[in-house]
């Protein structure tokens, strides 16, 4: 029940506060009058917008976007800890800079759209804008929800288009190029067991024997891995095992005979019990030498620098003098330093790096550049393929050949049949049935002139 008590003022005539109970019990205070009638009303209309559930604190809209953010929203958002670690480091970079002083009431769409233009003039990437901006809009939705704001300051506001560019779709001739140039039978089965089963990395690493019907061939997935930095790591650690996949469902389905011979024969050299990963990582392995660098001559010249000279890149020049920071030119400078600390003992001379931090997962990034990356160079394929590009190969193979859509999303896990029909027609022979059609049309006039 709400109330009004009178006090005296700075001036030394009564005033009275009207006070309130919100939903949690606690006194609250709808503000001080001249009069007793006033702050009646005050307190009454007050707990009437309380019972409703509707009641907007005026102090909770006054604090800032860095305490509200850092504080409240991040806090207690729920959310998968890749996740968390991915929206941390945008909210850090690109978020508290520009509105972290500001008061979560006083943020107005107009800032939002003046944020956008900075980032644009600054020349960040229209699909980091977007995904800034989404932050943004997942923090005033809960805001707003949680009646912190009265308005909504990304509504209506538009991020620069983001393209989508089409899948990389390697043919079946790429691939056996591909597993011809992976360094040995470990990194060879690994990949033929992702393309042959279309699993996601985080699926794939996380494989254990007792995932395998030895008998019947069935694989089940209902274990994923994901990697993260220790701060967001409940544990202070690099690996994470969820005991569910991307979807949230399990699924289960066959692999072909050859396969499972493979991985039988795989299990019973490793020596493998039923709850060891399928596929580690040798944590003595050093990192791979670096590709041979492309001939100067070939890449052309630099930017002019302030004098107006220009540099071949790909060399010392282009970038000490040029100032040229293109991969061609670090890749020059960070060759020349390695021969001077191999060679010479100068630069700080350190041991080979090696990946030490890992409970036997395969660590991404060290899988990429010391097994993935020379293998791609080595097959000479002309085109970029990531690992993840195996699951899109994957699901376009099956779909060529005839497969079941609805067969094909289950066994990728997708959560909507749309996204498994966007693998319709993605190899580059996939419009030949077409061509043939449109071209017996065409044709017909002139043969029967």
């Amino acid at each position: 029940m709400g109330y009004s008590f009178k006090r005296m003022g700075r001036n030394g005539k009564p005033r009275y506060t009207a006070c309130y109970q919100d939903l949690k019990g606690n006194i609250i205070s709808a503000g001080t009058f001249s009069n007793k009638k006033e702050a009646d009303k005050a307190w009454q209309k007050a707990e009437a917008e309380v019972a409703k559930g509707r009641h907007w604190d005026a102090k909770r809209g006054r604090q800032t976007f860095r305490t509200y953010v850092e504080n409240v929203w991040l806090p207690n958002h729920e959310m998968e800890a890749t996740t968390r670690e991915s929206y941390t480091y945008a909210i850090r970079k690109h978020l508290i800079p520009e509105f972290g002083s500001m008061r979560m009431i006083d943020i107005m769409p107009e800032h939002v759209r003046a944020w956008i233009a900075k980032m644009k003039k600054a020349g960040v990437k229209p699909p980091t804008i977007q995904k800034a901006k989404i932050i943004l809009s997942a923090i005033f939705t809960t805001a707003l929800n949680d009646q912190v704001t009265f308005l909504h300051p990304c509504k209506g506001v538009k991020s620069p288009p983001v393209p989508a560019k089409p899948r990389t779709i390697i043919s079946p001739e790429q691939f056996d190029k591909l597993y011809d140039a992976l360094p040995d039978s470990d990194a060879q089965l690994l990949a033929e067991t992702d393309i042959e089963t279309g699993l996601r990395w985080g699926e794939l690493t996380e494989l254990r024997v007792k995932d395998l019907n030895r008998d019947s061939r069935i694989l089940t997935i209902s274990r994923a891995v994901v990697e993260l930095t220790p701060e967001h790591h409940p544990e202070g650690a690099r690996f994470l095992v969820k005991e569910y996949p991307k979807d949230g469902e399990f699924r289960r389905f066959k692999l072909t005979a050859q396969l499972m011979a493979k991985l039988n024969a795989h299990i019973g050299a490793k020596g493998l019990d039923q709850e060891d990963l399928l596929f580690t990582w040798n944590v003595d392995a050093p990192r791979a030498k670096r590709r041979v660098l492309p001939e100067p001559s070939e890449l052309g010249l630099t930017e002019p620098n302030t004098k107006g000279r220009r540099y071949r890149h790909g060399t010392l020049m282009g970038y000490n003098i040029g100032k040229c920071r293109c991969d061609h030119c670090r890749a020059a400078l960070a060759a020349y330093r390695a021969e001077r600390r191999a060679a010479q003992g100068k630069d700080s001379p350190r041991k080979p790096r090696r990946v030490r931090d890992t409970d036997g997962h395969i660590p991404a990034e060290a899988f990429r550049n010391q097994i993935w990356k020379p293998a791609l160079a080595a097959a000479d394929l002309k085109v970029h393929v990531r690992i993840h590009d195996l699951r899109h190969a994957h699901a376009s193979w099956l779909l060529s050949g005839g497969a079941d859509l609805q067969v094909v999303k289950e066994r990728l896990g997708h959560a909507s049949i749309a996204t498994t029909e966007k693998y319709l027609h993605t190899l580059d022979d996939a419009d030949e049935t077409a061509l043939d059609a449109f071209t017996k049309i065409r044709n017909r006039r002139r043969k029967a002139s």
